[in-house]
């Protein structure tokens, strides 16, 4: 005999764009986004019995986003994100929970002869706004935020020395290298149990200081490790954005070889003398951790 142990369904990759056109001034903005949602509750004949009575069919949640969109903001995603997991739960009495996922796509505004332009825009890199929610019945809207794929670079300020060796070991150490990373940066918001304290936050403004702190620290701190430069980054999101309670980093290194030339005509492209470097893709070192606030349970 076997039984159902898990059973979620739902409409994946479902692309959506708003604009809003201010007939006063002629100025547009725009979202783009990708949205997947997962539901759960009183599925499982769907699955043992062939009952698609119970089938909230993904055609009409690929409907219902685009009418959500049309009624509601979509901008911050946060809080679009749990209108759409509320919109399920509180709709359909058999759904128990709503797994909602938004990637936002980057765009940004152009400046013409030095003007931002009204209507035109342009992506500026494959940075990407991702926001994962999970909506249950009785309990509220748990809502995660990340950053991904922001690809950064700093040609010094960065050492690695002081590392255990052994005699496995060959890396030699450095006072001085080229530090690159693509960050994944999350953070985990508290608990809210309606959607009217959802719509009190200031989504934006957090996702701009974990931002802006993550790019300032990066660039500001004289690194003795991805470790302990990520740690700062954490800390400092968690005091300024007191209703966050936890911030997590996932930093692959991004590595640039030195190219020893002195075999053509003594060339010196070694150590301080090093210009030309050759980027590497892999192998490469990752590093991730969770910082929470002092007093909360964590696993190490």
């Amino acid at each position: 005999m076997s039984q159902l142990s898990y059973a979620r369904y739902g409409k994946d990759n479902v692309r959506l764009y708003k604009v809003d056109k201010d007939p006063k001034t002629g100025i547009h903005t725009i979202v783009e986004q990708t949205v997947r949602i997962l539901l759960e509750g009183d599925i499982e004949t769907s699955y043992t019995k062939a009952d698609n009575s119970v089938v909230v069919a993904t055609d009409t949640q690929k409907q219902t986003t685009y009418i959500l969109a049309k009624q509601h903001p979509i901008d911050p995603p946060e809080q679009f994100a749990a209108i759409i997991g509320n919109h399920f739960i509180s709709t359909y009495p058999h759904i128990h929970a709503a797994h909602v996922k938004i990637i936002q796509h980057r765009w940004t505004r152009m400046n013409i002869d030095g003007k931002p332009h009204p209507h035109s825009f342009y992506r500026d890199g494959e940075e990407i706004r991702v926001i994962e929610s999970v909506t249950r019945e009785g309990e509220g809207v748990s809502i995660r935020s990340k950053i991904e794929k922001l690809l950064v670079l700093k040609s010094t300020g960065s050492a690695f020395h002081g590392f255990h060796r052994d005699e496995y070991t060959k890396l030699p150490e450095t006072w001085d290298r080229i530090l690159s990373t693509e960050i994944e940066a999350g953070w985990q918001w508290k608990l809210f149990k309606s959607m009217s304290e959802v719509k009190a936050v200031d989504f934006n403004g957090a996702w701009k200081a974990a931002r802006d702190i993550t790019m300032k620290i990066f660039a500001e701190d004289d690194s003795a490790s991805v470790q302990a430069t990520m740690f700062k980054m954490g800390d400092k999101i968690l005091a300024t954005v007191p209703l966050v309670e936890a911030v997590d980093y996932a930093l692959p290194n991004k590595h640039y070889f030195e190219i020893d030339l002195s075999w053509h005509k003594g060339i010196e492209n070694l150590g301080k003398d090093a210009t030309v470097l050759a980027p590497q893709s892999d192998p490469n070192g990752l590093i991730q951790c969770t910082i929470t606030r002092q007093g909360t349970k964590s696993k190490l």
